[in-house]
């Protein structure tokens, strides 16, 4: 079988490298380009010290318009204007990683489907763009849409916290060694930037759904990983609700339902989500966890690719967790 020719634009962030290294050891890929106006010249290596000794790549400003797919692993705002001021062959499929086009944007004759595969799977292997979904999004959604989809889904209150590079790798006050060691911090309370794109793909499930996702995040002092924690109320029982899920999540080979307590480390290095439930007086409590850079982004990214291009869904994507 001939091997998909890959690029990725905005190669030198912790998104961009994780791109590369899936790529790189996926079986059915042959990764052509990585794009960085910054690094242009630089060995791969040079900036992703993990890629020593497995490609000889550097580095480049120009494109090459000849991919079949091309991974945007730019910052918010930058993929739009990139699609606006580069020529991209119409043939090339984009998967972009920001928040760009996950509201229903637009731009020239390209539309974006959401790259939920629990949810979206026929829609994206047929299409020729996706928006890759957010990691606090992916984490929060994967927890709530069985729920939805049962017609079931009310106001829900959510905490999450996420590791450093979660804020990507400009370095900020907040991503200081010293600040962010043995510290814990809320943002952006009740108005993360993800609370939008989580109401419209609930609500693409429970049309009628006309709640609020109550959502505090919070900054971990660890470096990957997310965990999140909703509470809804429900009449369900928690045997019903955990067959529910289960149910709901049969044949998507990335998200699974544990009847133990779960943990960030079971994660952390792959492309799982993976669930816990519990249930007193009334609440369902749902936790999920995913890392933030693989099924939150990069992994999640690839995962799209296999199914636009009629792979296998875990091709690239058998990843071992590092629980210890």
């Amino acid at each position: 079988m001939k091997k998909i020719t890959a690029g990725v634009v905005g190669g030198a962030g912790y998104t961009g490298g994780e791109t590369i290294r899936l790529l790189l050891n996926h079986p059915n890929v042959e990764l052509t380009f990585v794009h960085s106006r910054s690094n242009a010249g630089n060995a791969l290596h040079a900036v992703h010290p993990d890629l020593l000794g497995d490609t000889q790549l550097k580095f480049t400003d120009a494109l090459q318009d000849k991919a079949d797919v091309l991974f945007l692993c730019l910052g918010h705002g930058e993929s739009k204007k990139f699609l606006q001021d580069n020529e991209i062959s119409p043939d090339t499929r984009v998967i972009d990683l920001s928040q760009d086009f996950r509201l229903g944007d637009t731009i020239d004759e390209r539309i974006f489907v959401y790259g939920l595969p629990e949810i979206n799977r026929q829609s994206i292997q047929s299409a020729h763009n996706i928006a890759n979904p957010g990691c606090f999004a992916t984490a929060i959604e994967l927890g709530l849409i069985p729920l939805a989809h049962a017609g079931l889904l009310s106001d829900t209150y959510t905490t999450g916290i996420t590791g450093s590079t979660g804020a990507g790798q400009k370095l900020q006050e907040t991503t200081h060694f010293t600040w962010r060691v043995n510290n814990i911090s809320a943002y952006k309370t009740l108005t993360h930037q993800h609370i939008k794109e989580i109401n419209q793909t609930l609500r693409q499930v429970q049309p009628e759904f006309s709640g609020q996702v109550n959502f505090i995040p919070w900054r971990g002092d660890f470096s990957r990983g997310i965990y999140v924690s909703s509470c809804v109320t429900t009449d369900a029982s928690l045997d019903e609700l955990k067959k529910m899920y289960h149910d709901f999540y049969r044949g998507h080979p990335f998200t699974f339902v544990s009847d133990e307590v779960i943990d960030l480390k079971q994660v952390v290095n792959t492309n799982k989500c993976i669930l816990g439930l519990e249930k007193e007086n009334g609440k369902l409590v749902v936790h999920s966890a995913i890392d933030n850079l693989l099924k939150g982004a990069s992994g999640q990214a690839v995962q799209n690719m296999n199914l636009m291009f009629g792979l296998e869904e875990v091709a690239g994507l058998k990843l071992k967790a590092t629980v210890f």
